[in-house]
C-alpha cells in the first residue's frame, strides 16, 4: 500500500484556455485546494483486492489499457479512455468506503494523486512550450536541412542521427527528438525503405537510451526524480541519473553496431536547400538553457518543486515573447518572410501563448487518468500486492529487470508510476536499475515508447511493428548488456 506523506503539497491546475471565465474557475479551485494542503491522509485504506469494486476496477482498467494500446489501429486518443476509467474507478472505490461510513478517505487519496499530477504536468507544460517556440522559430527545420545538405551516405547518416538523437532527446525529450531525426530519414532515404525501417529503429532505441541518463529526457526519470527518493546511498538527485550514462551508451551502441551492416552502403543525392532561424531562435534556446538551470537549482540548493523553476524560466520566455511581439518587423512580401534571416520576423508575431496551446494536450490528459487509474489500484491494495511479489519474493534486480519488459508491452509511465507508488526500499542503484530499464525496455517493440508510436505514423509503411520486431533480439542484446554494465560500473550504489 502506498504511505503518505505527512504534508500535501499545495494542488496544481490542470486545465489550460485562455478566457476569462477560466482564469476565475481556475482560481477557484486553487483556494478550495489550499484548505486540504496542511491535511494528510490519516485514515486507514480498506483492502478490497478480494471485494467485488476490486475485481470490477481491475477490468476497466485493463479494458482501458487495451484500447490505448490499440490506439493506431481505432485512432481513439489514448487519454478518452484512461480518463474515463479513472473517474469510473474511483467512484467505485468512493461506493465501497461510503458502505463503511467513510466520506473522506477516498476524497483526499484522489487530492494526493492530483498533487503528484500537478508538478508533472507544470514542468511539462513549460518544457512543452520552448520545444513548441524553437519548432516555430525554426531550430529543428534548420537542424534537419543542414544535416541534408551535408551529403552523408547511408550508414554515415545512421550514425549521425543516432548520435543525435541520443545526444538531444535527454534536453529536448525522445518523443520530439525521434520526430526530428525520423525527418530528415525520410528527407533523404525516402526512396530507399529498408534504409528508412533502419534508421528509424536506431533514432528510437538511441532517443530511448539517451533519455534514460538525464531527468528531463524521460517521463519515467522526471518522475522519479521529483519524487526526492532517499536511499542508504543518499537521494536519487539530479546528478544521480548520470551514473547510467555509460549503460544507456551500450544500450544504443551495440544494437546500433548490428544493424548497421545491414543499411545499404549507397549515397542518396545531397540538397542545396537552407533553412534559416527565425529571429530569436537562438536567444530563445538559451532560455531554455537558463530554465533548465532554474529547475536544478531550486530543486538541489532550496530543496523546491523542480516544477516551479521550470514555471518560473516560462516567465523568462513570456517576457522574451513580449518583447519579440513589440519590436516585430512585417516582412514586405512573402519572399522576404521566406529568406528572414533574423533581421525582419515573419508574417504573424510571435505569441507566447500559441505555443502553450500546442501542447501535447492528449499526452498531458493521458498522464491525469494513468496517475488518477494506478493511484485507485493503489488504495484498493493491488499494487501491495504486486510490491510484496516482486521486491520482497522475487528480488529488486529481477523486479526492475522485469520493469523494462513490461514497459515494452504496456508503456512506462503507468509502470513507474506503480513502481514509484509501491514505494519499495532498495538502494540508490536499484532505482537507477529501475529508470533506466523503464527507459530503454520501451525500445523491445515498436508500440513499446512513445517515440516508436510515433514514427510508425510519420514513417508508415516504412518503419512497421514487424519491421522492428524483427531486430528485438539486438535490442534485447543491447538490454541486457546495459544491465550488466551498470551492476558492474555503479556496484558501490547496490
Amino acid at each position: 500500500m502506498m504511505t503518505v506523506r505527512s504534508q500535501m503539497k499545495i494542488s496544481g491546475i490542470f486545465r489550460f484556455a485562455f478566457k476569462k471565465e477560466s482564469i476565475i474557475a481556475m482560481l477557484c479551485l486553487l483556494f478550495t485546494g489550499l484548505a486540504f494542503a496542511s491535511g494528510a491522509v490519516s485514515a486507514k485504506a480498506l483492502d478490497l483486492t478480494t471485494h467485488p469494486v476490486g475485481y470490477l476496477s481491475l477490468l476497466i482498467f485493463v479494458i482501458a489499457y487495451g484500447l490505448v494500446m490499440a490506439e493506431e489501429f481505432t485512432q481513439l486518443r489514448k487519454s478518452k479512455p484512461v480518463i474515463l476509467a479513472a473517474g469510473i474507478m474511483w467512484l467505485l472505490v468512493a461506493v465501497a468506503y461510503g458502505q463503511v461510513g467513510d466520506n473522506h478517505t477516498a476524497e483526499q487519496y484522489i487530492r494526493q494523486n492530483l498533487v503528484e499530477y500537478a508538478e508533472l504536468f507544470l514542468f511539462l507544460l513549460a518544457a512543452m512550450t520552448y520545444i513548441n517556440a524553437m519548432d516555430e522559430r525554426r531550430v529543428f527545420d534548420a537542424l534537419r536541412s543542414w544535416l541534408i545538405r551535408k551529403g552523408f551516405g547511408y550508414r554515415t547518416l545512421f550514425w549521425v542521427t543516432g548520435w543525435l538523437a541520443f545526444f538531444i532527446s535527454p534536453v529536448a525529450d525522445n518523443l520530439t527528438t525521434a520526430l526530428l531525426m525520423c525527418a530528415v530519414i525520410m528527407a533523404v532515404g525516402a526512396d530507399n525503405p529498408r534504409f528508412v525501417s533502419l534508421g528509424c529503429i536506431n533514432v528510437v532505441v538511441a532517443a530511448n537510451a539517451g533519455g534514460a541518463f538525464s531527468p528531463f529526457g524521460d517521463i519515467t526519470t522526471l518522475m522519479v526524480w521529483q519524487e526526492d527518493i532517499q536511499t542508504p546511498q543518499g537521494a536519487v538527485g539530479f546528478w544521480s541519473f548520470f551514473m547510467l550514462f555509460i549503460p544507456a551508451v551500450v544500450n544504443f551502441l551495440i544494437p546500433a553496431a548490428i544493424m548497421q551492416m545491414a543499411v545499404p552502403n549507397l549515397k542518396p543525392p545531397a540538397s542545396d536547400e537552407i533553412i534559416p532561424m527565425k529571429r530569436g531562435a537562438r536567444r530563445i534556446m538559451l532560455l531554455f538553457l537558463a530554465t533548465i538551470i532554474t529547475a536544478v537549482s531550486f530543486h538541489n540548493f532550496f530543496h523546491l518543486p523542480p516544477m516551479l523553476g521550470m514555471m518560473t524560466g516560462l516567465a523568462y520566455l513570456q517576457f522574451f515573447g513580449y518583447y519579440l511581439k513589440k519590436t516585430h518587423i512585417p516582412p514586405l512580401d512573402m519572399k522576404d518572410a521566406s529568406q528572414d534571416k533574423g533581421v525582419a520576423g515573419d508574417f504573424v508575431p510571435f505569441d507566447v501563448f500559441n505555443k502553450i496551446a500546442r501542447a501535447e494536450w492528449d499526452t498531458l490528459l493521458f498522464f491525469y487518468g494513468v496517475i488518477m487509474c494506478v493511484g485507485a489500484l493503489s488504495i484498493i491494495g493491488y499494487l501491495a500486492l504486486a510490491s510484496q511479489f516482486m521486491y520482497v519474493e522475487m528480488g529488486p534486480t529481477f523486479a526492475n529487470i522485469m520493469v523494462g519488459i513490461l514497459s515494452a508491452v504496456v508503456d512506462n509511465i503507468p509502470v513507474m508510476f506503480a513502481v514509484l507508488t509501491m514505494e519499495p526500499e532498495m538502494s540508490q542503484g536499484q532505482w537507477l536499475l529501475a529508470t533506466l530499464t523503464a527507459g530503454v525496455g520501451g525500445s523491445l517493440l515498436s508500440i513499446g515508447s512513445a517515440a516508436g508510436v510515433a514514427l510508425m505514423g510519420q514513417a508508415r509503411g516504412k518503419y512497421t511493428f514487424f519491421g522492428h520486431l524483427k531486430w528485438s533480439w539486438a535490442i534485447a542484446l543491447g538490454y541486457a548488456a546495459s544491465i550488466a554494465v551498470h551492476m558492474f560500473i555503479n556496484a558501490s550504489s547496490f
